[in-house]
């Protein structure tokens, strides 16, 4: 799975955006919105009547429910979010289940708890999330990702296009980067992540 699995996570609200992004390679579109479930969920199932026949895998952030009734091909939980075992056991074993870790220990433990991939951050400064701890920084995201080889590892949190070439990892999950010129953005980012 980790070779093919999508480099770039589109984290939006936005179905301009969604629209703007469907079928690009290697991009996945993650669905993160703020208020309520229904409102989650009408936009995840619009993204994923946009998304699916063009190849582009949909997840949901936070809300295990949605992504099920939605169709969404997996969804991704944070630390207050339901456990990686849990979401597994509603969404099945073939669904994509992505975790959110910031130490090598944190990653581990996602992994043998069935994550599919991690996302790590913040990476740098970001003004997208309210109440995140400080910027973990380069050293600290590879050595998450170099603890959990075999699985995709995204920094997320402040990724600028131009910020890429100093993280090794398998890809980058960015909100603020992709609402002006979503088709850009993915592009600058794929030829960075080269």
């Amino acid at each position: 799975m980790h070779r093919f699995f999508p480099r770039i996570h589109v984290i939006t609200d936005s179905i301009d955006v969604v629209r703007a992004v469907a079928g690009l390679a290697d991009v996945a579109v993650q669905i993160r919105v703020k208020s309520t479930d229904a409102e989650a969920y009408a936009l995840a199932v619009e993204a994923v009547e946009t998304c699916r026949p063009a190849g582009t895998m949909v997840l949901v952030n936070d809300r295990v429910g949605v992504a099920l009734a939605a169709g969404a091909d997996g969804v991704h939980v944070g630390a207050d979010d339901l456990p990686v075992p849990a979401a597994r056991r509603v969404l099945g074993p073939h669904a994509v289940v992505g975790a959110t870790c910031r130490n090598p220990q944190a990653a581990r433990a996602a992994v043998a708890d069935g994550a599919s991939y991690l996302g790590v951050g913040p990476a740098f400064t970001t003004s997208t999330k309210d109440g995140l701890p400080p910027p973990l920084g380069p050293a600290a995201i590879a050595a998450v990702a170099e603890a959990v080889p075999g699985t995709p590892v995204l920094a997320i949190g402040g990724i600028t296009a131009d910020r890429v070439p100093l993280l090794a990892v398998h890809g980058v999950a960015a909100v603020a980067a992709f609402a002006e010129d979503p088709k850009g953005a993915a592009a600058a980012f794929l030829a960075a992540l080269r």
